[in-house]
């Protein structure tokens, strides 16, 4: 049996039982591989004659653009001729800082195709970021648009651009550029592709800078198996079949777009759909649904919230699958959407080193504040501090099978591809830790509790922010929250809360009292927030937030009974 054959095999079977979960994971497994390249294998394949739509690209203009599963194959083509023209090897690293823009789909395939390592880069990095991801990236080849240009037009004296020894070939998609390589010549190259290596399936294919939350952003290194195989799971978690037109809001720069923008949907030959639209409206997303037939939509939080602030029965879309990812929806969300369409949004998790790990496949029961359950292919264990297998306790994937032999599970990043110590840290004592902790029922739904490095004990409780954090958006003038502790003389440490107010509410005591009002309502009194301070939020490129930050604002108050501008302690209501 071929590599191609083994992974349509794989693929099969999860497509055939996408509504049987039980059946799914007793009969899944990843293939066995040895010269497998995703882009020339498969997609090629598939791809061949195929005119339905792979890529749907819908602007606010009104403009688009549509290219076929033939179209998209032989356009990648043409731009791994022209990579290849310009040195691009087996090996090499390009940083590729594109927005949602076709060319993006185009040079991704092509880099697989000829074993080019991509590093994604978001559009909106620039300065010392950009030039750390250049240089800790090695990169050879930069692919960006005008954005990005002029982002590199700042730093030609760091980066020695223009000079002789500059390692750098640069290629602009948008304006011809002195110095930098035009994206359109690759129009004139061939549509066929023969490349000049093979690629191995543990060959590096992406390295992804994490988003930073904690600490310096990681360089995640997956391989031609890890993300394009491992992926299925994804698939899967989204309910994805062939024709569907899914879309997932997401940027690209960061490794949901493409878990849900390319590896995903192309596994199960549907339509990527894709609207760049500058400022969010809730009733036109609504309309381009409709319009576009969307049958399955992956959204963050923060846009379901905003969704449900319209007459949701009133908008006749084609939706059969709803998913949310980054965090567990509030309840009262979930059922206004279920309310309007009739369709339970489905959660789920994973992160920047793996593909889904776990999550609520379509047609199993969901349980509400639970992300699911292991994905077919994965073997997680909670880990407690002890490293004993636990009800509660660290997510962690086994790196051996049940006979102890040691493994690498398929869609788990082989390294920190520049920090061999955090690699050995994080895949100690045969598990891979994910550092977020979780708590497991008996029928095997795990419920997120927060990450390692977030949950506290105040009082000698074990506190999760990420709770609390749930419930203070419950509340009307809570547009975004997050809990760290701070300290105190008599319980050590107790939870307080940065909040960004939504619009409407001021930063003073009545809407303070409001929201401490509703938290004694709604919460044990040893979870009970101590602190509320109306105030930004410190967060990543990524947009998420680096509660890091916030924690050593607490630890660093001069005294204990310090009180910042627009914070309010919970004894000042005491009677309210």
């Amino acid at each position: 049996m071929t590599d191609l054959d083994q992974f349509l095999q794989a693929r099969q079977v999860l497509l055939d039982n996408r509504s049987d979960y039980e059946a799914a994971t007793r009969t899944f497994s990843w293939p066995t591989l040895s010269t497998f390249n995703w882009a020339t294998d498969y997609f090629d394949s598939i791809a061949k004659g195929n005119d339905s739509p792979a890529l749907h690209i819908l602007e606010e203009s009104g403009n688009q653009a549509r290219l076929s599963y033939l179209e998209l194959s032989e356009r990648s083509n043409q731009v791994a001729n022209l990579l290849v023209s310009l040195g691009a090897r087996r090996g090499d690293r390009a940083l590729v800082m594109l927005g949602n823009e076709v060319p993006l789909w185009e040079v991704m395939l092509a880099a697989i195709k000829i074993g080019v390592v991509v590093i994604p880069a978001a559009t909106l990095l620039a300065g010392a970021d950009l030039v750390d991801r250049v240089r800790r990236g090695q990169a050879k080849f930069v692919v960006t648009n005008d954005v990005g240009v002029s982002a590199f037009s700042k730093l030609e004296q760091e980066l020695g651009l223009g000079s002789e020894e500059t390692a750098l070939t640069l290629v602009t998609v948008g304006n011809p550029t002195p110095g930098w390589v035009d994206f359109d010549d690759s129009l004139g190259q061939p549509t066929s592709f023969v490349a000049p290596e093979s690629t191995m399936p543990d060959d590096p294919m992406l390295e992804y800078f994490t988003s930073g939350t904690t600490a310096k952003p990681k360089l995640v290194q997956h391989t031609q198996a890890s993300y394009p195989v491992g992926h299925l799971s994804t698939m899967y978690w989204l309910g994805l079949k062939p024709g569907d037109v899914h879309w997932t809001i997401s940027s690209p720069g960061w490794a949901k777009h493409a878990w849900s923008c390319f590896f995903a949907p192309f596994n199960a030959q549907a339509c990527v759909f894709i609207y760049n639209y500058d400022r969010f409206d809730g009733p036109t997303i609504l309309d381009v649904l409709v319009d576009n037939k969307v049958n399955t939509l992956c959204a963050p939080p923060t846009v379901w919230r905003f969704l449900i602030q319209e007459d949701l029965s009133s908008y006749k879309v084609a939706l059969r699958e709803l998913i949310s990812a980054g965090e567990p929806l509030n309840p009262e969300v979930i059922d206004q959407v279920r309310a309007g369409w009739g369709i339970t949004i489905r959660d789920g998790y994973g992160q920047t080193e793996t593909t889904a790990q776990v999550g609520n496949p379509p047609g199993a029961v969901l349980k509400a504040g639970s992300m699911g359950r292991p994905m077919p292919g994965y073997k997680i264990e909670l880990l407690d501090a002890d490293g004993n297998a636990s009800d509660e306790g660290e997510i962690c994937i086994a790196l051996r099978d049940q006979d102890g032999v040691e493994l690498h599970p398929m869609p788990l990043m082989t390294s920190y591809a520049d920090d061999p110590a955090k690699t050995a840290e994080v895949m100690r004592d045969g598990y891979y830790h994910t550092g977020d902790v979780g708590s497991r029922d008996a029928e095997g739904y795990i419920t997120y509790v927060g990450r390692a490095d977030d949950v506290f004990k105040a009082s000698g409780y074990r506190i999760s922010p990420f709770e609390l954090e749930s419930a203070l958006i419950e509340h009307e003038a809570v547009a975004e929250a997050a809990v760290v502790p701070s300290p105190d003389p008599l319980r050590g440490f107790v939870p307080k809360a940065y909040v960004i107010l939504s619009p409407g509410f001021e930063p003073d005591g009545e809407t303070a009292g409001s929201i401490f009002a509703f938290l004694r309502k709604n919460l044990s009194g040893y979870k009970m927030i101590r602190r509320i301070e109306f105030s930004d939020l410190p967060k990543t490129i990524s947009g998420k937030i680096r509660r890091v930050e916030l924690r050593g604002q607490e630890s660093d108050r001069p005294d204990e009974g310090s009180r910042n501008v627009h914070e309010f302690l919970a004894s000042d209501f005491k009677n309210e």
